[in-house]
């Protein structure tokens, strides 16, 4: 009978996925904030394609009505979608366990210091996925302008990821050294 190997992280440590997990949240959550501010100077989408936003179009076509995908609410007289908001950060939470569970167990997600699996991220959802779903136009269709934003915007957010989830893990692991 062959013997079993013991698995290990690329560090000969066993590997945590429940403490990546919760890393992944905390990621996620701070990711969710770093990519809403690289779309201030960088907005992804034109004015007129942003009426109804992608977290909104997924949603309706999931059939919530527009009645409730569009609701919002007033934060110093701007109104800010909450629903579009809470697919944002729930996308941004899940690749952030995801990413950081991963990582876990194959360090050569981490690439580019996490930014090669944005590029990954972004173009299965902005070139593939979400056209083949009718949420966005095909890559061909879209502005310059959205493509560059989102890519750029995305390789940002999955660093953002990693630069958490490398400072927790390190902090981790030497805690539980001592």
């Amino acid at each position: 009978m062959a013997k079993q190997r013991k698995q290990t992280t690329s560090g000969g440590r066993a590997p945590r996925p429940l403490l990546m997990a919760g890393i992944g949240v905390l990621a996620g959550i701070f990711s969710g904030i770093v990519k809403f501010g690289w779309e201030v100077p960088f907005p992804p989408r034109t004015p007129e394609r942003n009426m109804t936003n992608p977290p909104q179009a997924l949603l309706e076509l999931f059939g919530l009505p527009p009645e409730v995908t569009h609701q919002t609410y007033s934060w110093l007289g701007n109104d800010l979608p909450w629903m579009s908001f809470m697919v944002h950060f729930a996308f941004a939470i899940f690749f952030g366990v995801l990413y950081c569970v991963i990582a876990e167990y194959w360090p050569k997600i981490t690439l580019w210091q996490g930014m090669a699996f944005g590029i990954v991220v972004d173009i299965a959802f902005h070139a593939i996925i979400m056209p083949l779903m009718g949420i966005v136009p095909a890559p061909w269709l879209q502005p310059s302008g959205e493509l560059i934003s989102e890519l750029f915007g995305h390789m940002i957010w999955l660093w953002s990821i990693e630069l958490v989830r490398h400072d927790l893990r390190s902090r981790a692991l030497q805690r539980a050294k001592s």
